[in-house]
């Protein structure tokens, strides 16, 4: 007897609602909206990783529904089920990744639960680009998860052999010919647009990476964002150090902040990792214990 085992997908199915989003550009992406049973006590906006899909995130939307909050996930143009075209057609960045796609999903959430504070929650790359939106005033407060400069010599000692490889002789020979990154063949971050993996580039061989790499305006976009701002990261982390941690956050002049770095050994875990914050099996130790509490420290309310 065969017996079918659902996909998480599948499972959470009815948790959300799947709309389409049309940017300021024109171009369409795919956001999911959980909504909870209740008038939502505040509304969360998942912002993923690079090369990483708004499916990875579910668990925890689910989770943050069930504690009555409003939450959207999105996939950036030419990732996940935003990706409408072969991926050597997608023209973007990182900067029209921000300024358009995560604009899009930002002020869709905001029009569905309006009266409301709005955290950003962002992981990795989440953590990285709020400067670079143009409705970031509006976010009532933000949390990082696992978010660093990628500034390649910043990089846990065990990724700097790697991401060395990356980005002097893979990314400069592939990327031309396939006309994006092909990351999944060679399971490195993931496919990717062209302009996006390679202004990642320029960014991660700058050590104030996009601020450096992207010229003196963009310091004060970091300047700009004044909400408060939570990290939290992780010792095993096998991507972001301690240093790059810090000097992402520090770009963040006008922010007050709160940082817990956590060690998976001290709470009972075997690993957590740069990914692992994510997995359903962490709701008890992890974001009851330690996420819950940020979004309600008092700091929402502006």
């Amino acid at each position: 007897m065969t017996i079918y085992i659902p996909t998480l997908d599948e499972m959470f199915r009815d948790a959300y609602t799947q709309e389409s989003l049309v940017t300021a550009d024109g171009h369409t992406i795919i956001a999911r909206f959980f909504e909870p049973s209740a008038s939502p006590v505040g509304s969360v906006l998942i912002v993923g990783a690079m090369g990483v899909p708004q499916t990875y995130y579910e668990a925890l939307a689910v989770w943050l529904q069930k504690k009555g909050y409003f939450v959207a996930t999105f996939d950036y143009r030419g990732i996940g089920l935003s990706r409408k075209r072969p991926l050597n057609k997608v023209e973007a960045d990182i900067l029209v990744w921000a300024r358009q796609d995560c604009e899009a999903a930002l002020t869709a959430l905001l029009s569905r639960a309006p009266s409301v504070p709005m955290v950003w929650l962002g992981h990795s790359l989440g953590g990285q680009i709020l400067p670079f939106v143009p409705s970031r005033a509006r976010v009532s407060r933000m949390i990082t998860i696992g978010s660093g400069n990628g500034y390649w010599r910043k990089n846990t000692q065990e990724l700097k052999r790697v991401v060395w490889l990356m980005w002097y002789v893979i990314t400069p020979l592939l990327t031309p010919v396939f006309g994006y990154f092909p990351g999944a063949r060679l399971n490195m971050v993931g496919d990717l647009p062209k302009g996006v993996v390679e202004q990642w580039r320029k960014w991660c061989l700058h050590p104030d990476y996009a601020v450096g790499a992207e010229g003196p305006d963009v310091q004060a976009l970091y300047d700009s964002v004044t909400q408060p701002v939570s990290i939290l990261s992780f010792t095993d982390d096998e991507y972001m150090s301690a240093e790059s941690t810090a000097s992402l956050h520090a770009f963040y002049r006008s922010a007050p902040q709160e940082h817990r770095r956590l060690n998976p050994a001290e709470l009972g875990i075997k690993r957590i990792g740069h990914f692992g914050f994510f997995r359903r099996a962490m709701a008890d130790v992890l974001w009851e214990k330690y996420l819950l509490p940020e979004f309600k420290s008092g700091h929402l309310a502006r």
